[in-house]
């Protein structure tokens, strides 16, 4: 999955800067619901990113149940935290 696509599928943008903060809310629900029902790691993994983005990623030992994934996670968690503001 492409954070673009994510993006124009729950928000109706490929820009995160371009997400309407009325839109915030409904699309942050929809992709919790996707989240909850998505099997498969990578899209799974996608998902969780964009919701760690937006401040609304569940915890890790809910959100994977492969410690790889969950491992993935801390990595992408401090590579995020090391990263320079913008």
């Amino acid at each position: 999955m492409d954070m673009a696509d994510l993006l124009q599928r729950y928000f109706g943008t490929r820009e995160l800067e371009d997400i309407a903060p009325s839109a915030l809310p409904a699309g942050v629900e929809r992709m919790r619901v996707d989240f909850g029902m998505e099997q498969e790691r990578g899209p799974r993994f996608a998902l969780w990113t964009l919701l760690l983005v937006l401040g609304d990623a569940p915890d890790l030992d809910v959100a994977f149940e492969h410690e790889e994934d969950r491992e993935a996670a801390r990595n992408l968690m401090d590579m995020l935290a090391a990263a320079p503001p913008e």
